[in-house]
């Protein structure tokens, strides 16, 4: 984007948009990652910008930008987590991944209330097939390996194998069926009407 400075022989001008010697606007990066978390690809994102705001913006810098976004999400997976957590929610939901091609890919999710009564997501993580129990113990292990040491009640669906899983690393742990999964259940032998 050519920007017309004006003639300043104090040299007293400072833009206000576009600071002097910037190579990109602030803001600019934000977008870009917010178009990117919405499942845009980088093409996409490149022909959007041209189209929005008419500027011819390179894939390489797109994906130099989406990158420190990678950086940040494996800090946080790493995060050390509290010792104790009365209730943790685990759940599996299946999201449309885009690898080469756009697949059903499930994605652990692990929700845990603290002692002071706030939710915190302890983890996700992306799975390659479908549910499984030893799947969850791989997931949950990597809680215990961050801090974890009790967690006083799980809630879960009724997944075979599921809660030795759980108690094969928590022993005191009870486990429950989560109130959805058991209405859904039971719903398969009510009458359609």
């Amino acid at each position: 984007m050519r920007i017309g400075v004006p003639r300043d022989r104090e040299a007293t001008f400072t833009p206000q948009i576009a600071p002097k010697h910037a190579r990109r606007i602030e803001g600019f990066d934000e977008t870009i990652i917010s178009l990117y978390g919405k499942g845009l690809t980088t093409e996409e994102i490149r022909r959007h910008l041209a189209g929005i705001y008419d500027a011819d913006v390179s894939r390489d810098l797109i994906s130099s930008i989406t990158d420190r976004v990678s950086d940040e999400l494996k800090s946080w997976q790493a995060r050390p987590l509290a010792r104790v957590y009365p209730i943790v929610m685990i759940e599996v939901i299946m999201v449309k991944i885009r690898q080469g091609t756009v697949a059903n890919r499930p994605v652990y999710v692990a929700v845990g209330v603290d002692t002071a009564g706030e939710r915190d997501v302890l983890g996700m993580w992306v799975g390659t097939g479908g549910e499984g129990a030893k799947d969850w113990v791989n997931h949950l292990s990597d809680l215990k390996n961050r801090g974890v040491e009790d967690i006083c009640l799980i809630a879960c669906d009724g997944l075979k194998g599921l809660p030795e899983a759980v108690n094969s690393l928590w022993p005191r742990a009870d486990v429950l069926l989560c109130v959805v999964h058991l209405v859904r259940a039971s719903l398969r032998y009510a009458s359609k009407r």
